[in-house]
C-alpha cells in the first residue's frame, strides 16, 4: 500500500486547478497543491489571485466554509483554521467562475529547511566524494507517505518573487534520495517521536553566503552591502537579456551524456581552424575568469606544437584537470575524462604516431567547469619514450562556448566575443538578496512551525561581520512571517580549509553562530564529532538531523529532553583557574575517551596556549603553567579541531571563546 502511495504522490500535478471560462486566470501558489502538508493547531495562511472585487470561498472537509474578497488588485488572503493531525482532507476554493479542488491534504508540523550544501545534499548523497552514510539503506527504508517535501527550484531574483513552481512528494524509496538528507532525518525523528505527519519545504542550495538569504531592506540596516546592491535590477535585466540570444541544453545527468555532449564546436579541433582572433590564456593555471567575472561552462584551448621525429609514440601529461575534459591532436580525439569522478585526476593520454606530422601539430582541448574555480594544473608536457620532452605550458588561445546560467548550457559559438558579454558574475547565487527574493519570499506567508538552517561554510573569512549579519537575516524572516518562530541551527563543521586567506579562519565562524542564540526562540547543534576533515559536506547527517529534532523536542513539543550539548555560559577566574560554566550541563559533563583537550587560556595580552582541563561538579577548571592570571578561554579553535567533551546524553561542546572582539 505504502509503494502505492509513493506512485501516486510522484504523480500530483503542481495544482489542482479547473476552470469554466473565467474572464482572468485563476491563480495559486503551487505551496497550495495535492498532497501538501498545513500547520495543524492554528490559522494558516492561503492566498491567491482573482478579479477585483470578487468574493472567494474555501470550503476545507473537515471544518465550516468561510470567505472573503478580492482587492482592487485582484489578490485575496484568507486565514484557515486548522484542527488537530490528521488527514487526508480536501480543500475546495471557489468563486463566481472558477473551482480548484486541492486533494489529500495532511495537517500536522511543517517546517521550513534552508541553508547552503550541507542543508542541499539529498539522502542519496553526492557521489563518490561527498556521500550520506549507510544511503542505500536508509532510501530503501523510506516508507513515510505522512513525510512530505516540497523543494524549492533554485533561482536567483533581484526583485521579491511572489511564486514558485514546484510540488509536494510522500517519502518513498523512489523519492528520498532527492530530499535533503538534513531534514529528511529532521523530519523522519519528529515523525516518529510526534506520529503526525511532516511537512519541509526546503528552499537550499550550495555555496551561498547569508547575505544572498536576506532582503534589500534589512541588509540595508547593515551598511556593508550597499555597494554591491546598487544596479542590481539593470545587471540582472542586462544578463537576462543576453541568454536569451543564445540556444540552450539541459545539464546533462549521465556520464554518458556528458561524454557525447555537443556545442556544435568540434571546427575547434581541426589544425587548420583560425584561432588568431581568440583570447590568450597562460595555462597551467585557473581559466573560469572571463573580463572582471568568473565563469561556468565550456572553454576551449587550442596551441601549436612541433614534432621532430613522429616516427614515435608520445604521451600527453597534464597535472589534472577540473572539472571535465576533450583533448584532440590535429582532429581526431585522443582522450579526455568525463562524471563526478574526473575533476583533479592527473591526465596521461597515448598519443598515436598515426596522428602526428613532423613539423606543426595542433592540440586542442576543451574544459567543462561546472563549479567552483575551474583550473588546469602542470605540468603541462609531451613527451617521447627517448625522452624528448615537448613543453605545453606558456600562452595558449581560449575561446568561452558555452556557459551555465540557472541549470541550462547556454551555447555561444566559436567567434563569440566575451567583449560583448556583460558582467555576469556579479548577479549570481552569491549576490545580496537574490536568493531571498527568489526562494524564500514567494513562500510568505505560508504558515510554518520554524526554521531549521544549516549555512556559513560560504560565510568563513568573515566572522566577524557574521556575527551581526546572521541574526539580522533570522530577524528578517520573522519580520516578513509577522511572528517569532523557532529558528534551529547547525555549527559548522571541522574542515580543513584549503584557500590560504581562510586557514584555521572556520572556528570564527563557528563561535561567530553563537550569537544568533542571542535572540528568542533560537537553538544550536555541534557537530564537532561527526565532522570530515576531507570534505566539508560530513556524511553523518543522520546524527545532525536527529540533534535539531531534539532542540524541536525539547523546546516546542513538550519532551523532556536536554536539548543540545554543553554550550559555553561563562568563565570565573579562580586563583591560577578560570572556572567555566556551561548551559546544558546539568547533567553531568563527560570527557572524551582521548582525554579533555583542545582548551587554551590567555591572560590579559590575549596570547593564547595550550591549557590543562578537568572536570569537576558540571564545570570546567583549566590552566596553564605559562599564565599566572587567566582571563581569556577558547576551545575547539582550529579548523581541524574534533570534541573532546560531552554532556552525559553524548551532545558535544561548541566551539567557543570568552573572548569578545
Amino acid at each position: 500500500m505504502k509503494n502505492l502511495f509513493c506512485l501516486v504522490a510522484l504523480s500530483f500535478s503542481l495544482s489542482a486547478v479547473a476552470q469554466s471560462g473565467a474572464k482572468k486566470p485563476f491563480k495559486l501558489s503551487s505551496l497550495f497543491s495535492d498532497g501538501m502538508v498545513l500547520q495543524q493547531k492554528t490559522e494558516v495562511n492561503v492566498w491567491g489571485e482573482a478579479l477585483a472585487g470578487q468574493s472567494v470561498a474555501i470550503s476545507p472537509s473537515w471544518g465550516k466554509q468561510i470567505s472573503t474578497k478580492t482587492d482592487a488588485r485582484g489578490k485575496w488572503k484568507i486565514k484557515l483554521p486548522t484542527p488537530k493531525a490528521g488527514g487526508p482532507y480536501r480543500i475546495r476554493i471557489t468563486t463566481t467562475d472558477t473551482a480548484v479542488v486541492i486533494n489529500d491534504v495532511l495537517l500536522g508540523e511543517v517546517w521550513l529547511a534552508s541553508g547552503q550544501s550541507n542543508m542541499d545534499i539529498g539522502v542519496a548523497g553526492w557521489p563518490p566524494n561527498d556521500t550520506i552514510f549507510h544511503s542505500a539503506q536508509e532510501i530503501a527504508q523510506a516508507n513515510y507517505p505522512e513525510i512530505r517535501f516540497l523543494k524549492v527550484p533554485f533561482n536567483t531574483a533581484t526583485r521579491p518573487s511572489e511564486s514558485v513552481q514546484s510540488k509536494w512528494i510522500a517519502s518513498c524509496p523512489a523519492t528520498t534520495g532527492d530530499f535533503s538528507a538534513t531534514a529528511f532525518f529532521y523530519a523522519r525523528k519528529l515523525y516518529q517521536e510526534l506520529k503526525v505527519p511532516i511537512g519541509i519545504v526546503q528552499s537550499s542550495i550550495g555555496g551561498t553566503p547569508a547575505e544572498a538569504w536576506t532582503s534589500k531592506d534589512y541588509l540595508a540596516k547593515l551598511g556593508d552591502f550597499t555597494n554591491q546592491m546598487e544596479g542590481l535590477d539593470d545587471r540582472q535585466a542586462s544578463t537576462e537579456n543576453w541568454f536569451k540570444r543564445w540556444p540552450s541544453q539541459a545539464i546533462p545527468k549521465t556520464d554518458e551524456q556528458w561524454q557525447n555532449i555537443s556545442f556544435s564546436d568540434l571546427a575547434a579541433t581541426s589544425a587548420t581552424y583560425d584561432d588568431s582572433e581568440w583570447a590568450t590564456i597562460k595555462l597551467p593555471g585557473r581559466f573560469d575568469q572571463v573580463r572582471s567575472g568568473d565563469f561556468d561552462g565550456a572553454m576551449w584551448f587550442r596551441k601549436d606544437f612541433t614534432v621532430n621525429n613522429p616516427a614515435t609514440e608520445y604521451t600527453l601529461k597534464i597535472g589534472a584537470v577540473d572539472d571535465m575534459d576533450a583533448t584532440y591532436i590535429n582532429g581526431k580525439k585522443i582522450g579526455g575524462l568525463v562524471g563526478a569522478t574526473a575533476a583533479n585526476v592527473p591526465r596521461e593520454i597515448r598519443i598515436p604516431k598515426s596522428l602526428l606530422v613532423k613539423g606543426r601539430n595542433s592540440i586542442a582541448i576543451r574544459v567543462i567547469d561546472t563549479g567552483g574555480p575551474g583550473v588546469i594544473s602542470g605540468p603541462m608536457t609531451i613527451t617521447n619514450a627517448e625522452g624528448t620532452t615537448i613543453p605545453l605550458e606558456g600562452d595558449w588561445k581560449s575561446q568561452l562556448v558555452a556557459e551555465i546560467y540557472k541549470g541550462r548550457f547556454y551555447e555561444y559559438t566559436l567567434k563569440t566575443s566575451v567583449f560583448e558579454r556583460p558582467n555576469i558574475s556579479q548577479v549570481n547565487s552569491n549576490t545580496p538578496t537574490v536568493l531571498f527574493n527568489a526562494m524564500i519570499n514567494p513562500l510568505v506567508p505560508y504558515t510554518i512551525k520554524g526554521v531549521i538552517w544549516y549555512q556559513g561554510e560560504s560565510n568563513v573569512g568573515r566572522a566577524a561581520q557574521y556575527k551581526h549579519l546572521f541574526p539580522l537575516m533570522i530577524e528578517d524572516w520573522r519580520s516578513k512571517w509577522g511572528y517569532t518562530f523557532p529558528f534551529y541551527f547547525v555549527q559548522i563543521a571541522p574542515n580543513l580549509y584549503g584557500a590560504a586567506d581562510q586557514k584555521e579562519q572556520s572556528q570564527k565562524l563557528r563561535d561567530a553562530q553563537r550569537y544568533g542564540l542571542t535572540l528568542p526562540k533560537t537553538g544550536m547543534i555541534s557537530t564537532l564529532d561527526v565532522g570530515s576533515l576531507s570534505t566539508v559536506h560530513p556524511p553523518y547527517k543522520q546524527q545532525v538531523g536527529a540533534r535539531l529534532a531534539r532542540l524541536a523536542l525539547a523546546n516546542n513539543y513538550g519532551r523532556k529532553l536536554v536539548a543540545t550539548g554543553p554550550l559555553y555560559k561563562k568563565a570565573t577566574p579562580s586563583g591560577q583557574e578560570l572556572v567555566v560554566d556551561f548551559d546544558f550541563a546539568e547533567s553531568g559533563l563527560v570527557a572524551a575517551k582521548t582525554g579533555l583537550t583542545n582548551f587554551e587560556v590567555a591572560g590579559a595580552d590575549k596570547k593564547f596556549v595550550p591549557a590543562q582541563a578537568r572536570i569537576v561538579n558540571n564545570k570546567v577548571l583549566v590552566r596553564s603553567p605559562s599564565v599566572s592570571s587567566p582571563v581569556y578561554v577558547r576551545y575547539a579553535w582550529s579548523d581541524g579541531s574534533m570534541a573532546t567533551f560531552f554532556n552525559k546524553e553524548g551532545l558535544p561542546a561548541a566551539t567557543f571563546t570568552s573572548e569578545i572582539e
